[in-house]
């Protein structure tokens, strides 16, 4: 694969993709999703904590993906703090600190019955981002142990990342939905994913749901039908890690393959809704002994 290629084509397509839909093109939804360990196994450690917000922009919303590329686009602002066991005392054999900002583009579209994203992020890391800095001072307002990973983070770097999601739903049962899914992706981390999410409920009906890049859960870019009660989210994929910026440090070796398990409530209400979901992420280099699990939070209000 030509990646530079990849990325300059993905870039020049959501550019001309994004003049095209601009005339007429409004404000459709915004979606949010925050990830922390503090919320699944508390141990403050490796895939820290997360938050990412999109706002998605278009001419109208009928319930379903556009057909043409571009006619739909989701503009992604994320931020990611990747951190060693122990960020007060870090062990030189431990991963480095990642301390990510991005900012991405991404177009929704379907093709038949098939459900299809492709977007370019522009992945900010090292010290450049401050982002140790802004997790050393929320430690010190909730009275947890001080950042000092000073010579233990990766270096300043912008990563272009491709993505590429395609995946097709089908019905289960009479209240239930089950939705394969394959990924491709190629920059701060290059690999290739395969999984499944399953629903019970109302949850995602006549929405765009997007997926979050830290535990694959499915967060609402644009509202549906919003059916009240609660419903209940699976889901689990694994990949293949051909190559991983964040893990490219001497002395530490990425695992070939990544799983992820994942499981939330949502409850949507009359005006707004509440979603809780927890992710165990398998070991992604040699040195980590165990995986972890993220606790992940998202709600939204209607006044």
């Amino acid at each position: 694969m030509n990646i530079p290629r990849v990325f300059c084509m993905t870039l020049t397509s959501l550019a001309l993709a994004g003049a095209a839909c601009a005339e007429g093109s409004h404000s459709l939804g915004w979606g949010s999703l925050f990830n922390n360990d503090a919320l699944g196994d508390n141990k403050d450690r490796w895939r820290s904590a997360s938050l990412v917000v999109s706002h998605l922009r278009g001419a109208e919303w009928l319930g379903h993906r556009p057909e043409r590329v571009g006619a739909l686009i989701e503009y992604r602002f994320r931020t990611e703090m990747i951190t060693q066991a122990n960020v007060a005392n870090p062990r030189v054999a431990d991963r480095r600190y990642v301390g990510a900002l991005s900012v991405g583009a991404h177009t929704h579209f379907q093709k038949g019955a098939t459900e299809m994203s492709l977007g370019l992020d522009l992945i900010f890391v090292g010290p450049q981002t401050k982002v140790d800095q802004l997790q050393d001072e929320l430690h010190g307002v909730f009275a947890s142990s001080g950042v000092n990973v000073d010579g233990f983070q990766v270096a300043s770097a912008v990563y272009p990342t491709v993505t590429f999601e395609a995946g097709r739903a089908f019905e289960l049962g009479t209240s239930g939905q089950v939705r394969p899914f394959v990924e491709v992706q190629a920059g701060a981390e290059t690999l290739a994913r395969i999984g499944t999410d399953i629903t019970f409920g109302g949850f995602g009906k006549g929405a765009l749901l997007v997926r979050d890049s830290t535990t694959g859960l499915l967060y609402t870019g644009i509202q549906g039908d919003r059916s009240t009660g609660l419903s209940l989210l699976l889901g689990g994929d694994v990949a293949y890690v051909a190559d991983s910026r964040y893990l490219d440090t001497p002395g530490i070796v990425k695992k070939d393959m990544r799983a992820r398990v994942r499981a939330g409530l949502h409850q949507q209400f009359r005006r707004g809704a509440l979603f809780y979901g927890a992710t165990y992420l398998s070991e992604e280099f040699e040195g980590q002994l165990e995986g972890q699990v993220v606790g992940s939070l998202s709600a939204s209000f209607q006044f």
